[in-house]
């Protein structure tokens, strides 16, 4: 168990010190103005014209980079900065919000898949961890099989998480090049705007690299703990 504290620990310390990151460059680049002075909305709108999609709302939502698009009601929400703002921070995240409405509207087969198993990671995260460690413990305790195979069910619940980790991946890096490259054929930004949406939308993809390292090391661990207690008995 040490082991296991002492690798989500260090997972931790990394996953703050990406974020942190994010935030400097997010404050930094919020002082690049643009020169075209469109707000985080604008750019949102235009890109979503641009793209054939008239059935999206772009609409404010509070809190800070709880930016996102909802396919289930066809809304880009942008936090109130993003929405209002107008420079090179809010134009990568509008654009970035809007290149998943692009892909929802072109049936992107990853975010499909990604939609798909929304339902399931919800229903199955909560309980991974509780019934891996539950499983382990009845186990040692009473020396059941079934306990073994409790613990089964919760690395199998703890696999989706980790594949849904992964899946969001290509969504998530191919929205931000779908955002860039809409920014850069339509000329949206000069080159100095261009270059802080680019750094920006690249620190973004790295939180969520550092979360599906830490899901599938979290995976291991656990499958370790699991099948190594099997081998031993």
């Amino acid at each position: 168990m040490l082991g296991y504290y002492i690798l989500i620990g260090l997972i931790a310390l990394v996953s703050f010190a990406v974020s942190s990151k994010l935030k400097s460059k997010f404050e930094f680049y919020s002082r690049v103005h643009l020169r075209n002075g469109m707000s985080g909305a604008e750019i949102a709108q235009k890109m979503l014209t641009d793209n054939g999609i008239y059935d999206v709302r772009v609409i404010s939502t509070s809190g800070r980079l709880t930016d996102h698009y909802n396919p289930a009601d066809k809304t880009v929400n942008l936090s109130e900065a993003v929405y209002n703002q107008r420079n090179a921070a809010a134009a990568a995240v509008a654009a970035h919000e809007v290149g998943h409405a692009v892909q929802h509207a072109t049936a992107y087969n990853m975010l499909k898949l990604r939609s798909n198993l929304v339902p399931v990671v919800n229903a199955t995260s909560g309980l991974s961890q509780w019934l891996v460690i539950g499983g382990l413990v009845l186990g040692a305790a009473s020396g059941l099989g079934w306990g073994y195979y409790i613990a089964l069910i919760g690395l199998v619940f703890m696999a989706f998480a980790t594949i849904f980790s992964f899946i969001t991946l290509p969504v998530e890096y191919d929205a931000s090049n779908r955002a860039l490259a809409w920014l850069k054929n339509k000329n949206m930004l000069t080159q100095q705007e261009y270059a802080g949406a680019e750094d920006s939308l690249k620190w973004a993809a790295r939180t969520y690299v550092v979360a599906a390292i830490g899901a599938v090391a979290s995976l291991l661990y656990w499958a370790l703990q699991v099948f190594g207690g099997r081998s031993r008995d």
